[in-house]
């Protein structure tokens, strides 16, 4: 039987951020005048249900009924995924299911702002709205669209990648590597043998030559590629045989698993790295110049890095809290531009990637270089650098107190700022560079969080 309360109960987060449970009267009232027949039958279920809803969607006197019921169930979809991520890499990666729904679970009553000067109303849209908006029912169904939304967004995939976490199987990262970037990637990056790095090479045309092959033939026939699941165990037998072939060694089929998903862990690690993450084998020792001496065990080093990571997210965004604060004091005494121009052009410019042409038309400026003068972004870049130094500065000398000798701070103290002003430094390049390609697919972990302090300031 289908859980009908999904469909009135919308799941949100409260002023302070917190987990709600709104129960919206009319949604039930509406729902349960609308599918109590067909709620009483054994065979109902939730795709039933949800296409007669988004039918409804296009009825002008239901429809706002229906896109209520549709939010709450988008609601606990979104729920539902956060607490399975959490589930799956939260304790090992720390972070806990209430980080996680406070990108995603952003729902909030449709209400409009505003005019800013004399440009057009600015509207804040929601996860859900965009679910709704771009949701095509000849390609899945609603619940896999949801799940695709949410693990595709953008600020919560940053978040993740921060805590060591990507979010595609090793089947896929396999089938999307070529030769050429496994073998640069394991020698510059993990600096394996010759040796090592011939054997794994191998083994990837191995994969490729199966299972690559099986997936074009399936798209040649007509059939849909989607996500990469598991080799089948016939895909495994062959590519058993091919790789014997090859090299002379006969695997069996455990073994060959593993060497897979071993090579698949290795690429995941550099693609967590160059997309912002932290390397799990340099946290922060970074390279010879920083070495706490004292975190030897594995069970110490790995609590000082979950620390050490919300400390480096406590710290920007705090930064780029006071630092938009501050630009929002003086851009409001300014006589050509005020300050809700510059929070809504920040937004437009980061959040949904729009040009400075396009974004000087919706806060009412005429020209495209007062966008630039007005958001100054290589000055606000610069503020938030400054200021996110002193404050992780201070708190990862806090945190390594309690891992080294009190003897050893004031040489600890300059290494600290060396590896610091490298990782931020880092930081704040990947986001200028992000600034400058238009049409941009990933987010650095600066656009992440900004977005997601912005989004809490839009809400209000």
């Amino acid at each position: 039987m289908v859980a009908a309360s999904k469909y009135w109960k919308l799941v949100r987060l409260d002023a302070t951020g917190r987990r709600k449970v709104e129960e919206i009267e009319s949604a039930k009232a509406f729902f349960q005048a609308q599918f109590s027949t067909l709620l009483s039958q054994a065979e109902t279920d939730d795709r039933t249900i949800q296409n007669r809803l988004l039918h409804l969607l296009h009825e002008s006197d239901r429809s706002a009924l229906a896109e209520g019921c549709l939010r709450c169930f988008i609601s606990n979809k979104i729920e539902q995924i956060c607490i399975q991520l959490e589930a799956q890499f939260g304790k090992n990666h720390g972070f806990t299911r209430d980080d996680l729904f406070s990108f995603v679970l952003d729902d909030v009553s449709p209400k409009r702002v505003k005019p800013i000067a004399d440009g057009e109303n600015f509207q804040y849209k929601s996860l859900a709205t965009e679910i709704l908006e771009t949701f095509d029912c000849h390609k899945g169904s609603f619940n896999s669209w949801i799940t695709r939304l949410v693990k595709h967004h953008r600020e919560l995939n940053a978040f993740l990648l921060q805590h060591g976490v990507y979010l595609v199987s090793d089947w896929a990262i396999l089938n999307d590597t070529t030769n050429k970037q496994l073998q640069r990637i394991f020698l510059e990056f993990h600096h394996l043998t010759s040796g090592e790095i011939q054997q794994f090479s191998l083994l990837l045309e191995t994969y490729h030559a199966v299972y690559r092959r099986d997936r074009l033939k399936l798209r040649q026939t007509g059939g849909k590629g989607g996500q990469c699941l598991p080799p089948t165990s016939s895909q495994i037998a062959e590519m058993i045989s091919y790789f014997q072939i090859k090299s002379g060694i006969q695997l069996q089929s455990g073994q060959m698993m593993n060497q897979f998903r071993n090579m698949a862990d290795k690429l995941r690690e550099y693609r967590i790295y160059i997309r912002g993450g932290i390397a799990k084998t340099e946290p922060l020792y970074c390279g010879e110049n920083f070495n706490l001496e004292s975190v030897s065990q594995e069970e110490e080093e790995t609590e000082f890095l979950t620390a050490y990571r919300r400390a480096f997210h406590s710290c920007l965004d705090k930064s780029l809290e006071s630092a938009i604060s501050d630009r929002l004091k003086r851009t409001s005494r300014q006589k050509n531009y005020s300050s809700q121009q510059f929070i809504f052009g920040i937004h437009l410019f980061h959040c949904q990637q729009l040009s400075m042409s396009k974004i000087a038309g919706l806060i009412g400026l005429e020209q495209e270089y007062q966008v630039s003068r007005l958001l100054k972004l290589k000055e606000f870049r610069a503020d938030v650098r400054q200021r996110m130094l002193k404050y992780l500065h201070d708190s990862v000398l806090q945190q390594a107190i309690a891992y080294t000798n009190p003897d050893l701070l004031p040489q600890l103290e300059q290494k600290i700022d060396v590896a610091l002003d490298e990782q931020i430094t880092q930081l704040i390049n990947e986001a200028e560079a992000e600034s400058t390609t238009p049409n941009r697919r990933e987010q650095s972990l600066f656009t992440a969080r900004l977005c997601h302090y912005l989004k809490k300031v839009l809400q209000t």
